[in-house]
């Protein structure tokens, strides 16, 4: 797809706009968006993720988090949207569970599985689908359902 604005290079920064329930979208490459949006930084999903960090609760600053296994500070995270390794987000749970939450409605993985990915992996993702469907069947007393889903449930369990 290319650019909206210069029509030249291929648009890798897209923009949703909704304004009274009316939806547009603009396509544009990474030299048109910094004009347009006035930036003078790298689109990359650091900026973006240190972007929403900026507006996360202050953590004490008379005790600041530091990844145990690495030594990352969350000051050092929210600096440059990065983190150190693999344990900081569990260091760092706390304060970016509710931002990923808020960006995705979700603090859980719930895309596609790789087809070649086993059949214990597919029955577990299975399985936490039907549950939250069942979760949300009971909570809007929609029982006829729940009761399909627990069935199916049930099924995914016995077939392990």
């Amino acid at each position: 797809m290319l650019c909206d604005e210069c029509g030249k290079n291929n648009a890798t920064v897209h923009l949703t706009k909704i304004v009274n329930d009316k939806r547009s979208e603009t396509h544009l490459c990474e030299q048109c968006a910094k004009k347009y949006m006035n930036l003078n930084t790298n689109f990359s999903i650091q900026n973006i993720m240190s972007g929403f960090l900026i507006d996360a609760p202050e953590v004490e600053k008379s005790s600041p988090l530091v990844c145990e296994n690495c030594g990352m500070t969350y000051d050092e995270f929210k600096r440059n949207g990065k983190f150190g390794c693999s344990r900081c987000y569990s260091s760092f749970e706390n304060e970016v569970a509710p931002i990923v939450r808020n960006m995705h409605s979700h603090d859980r993985h719930v895309g596609k599985i790789p087809l070649n990915a086993g059949k214990e992996l597919k029955d577990k993702k299975e399985l936490e689908d039907l549950k939250f469907k069942l979760r949300e069947a009971v909570e809007n007393e929609e029982y006829e359902k729940a009761a399909e889903y627990r069935d199916k449930i049930k099924e995914v369990e016995e077939g392990d």
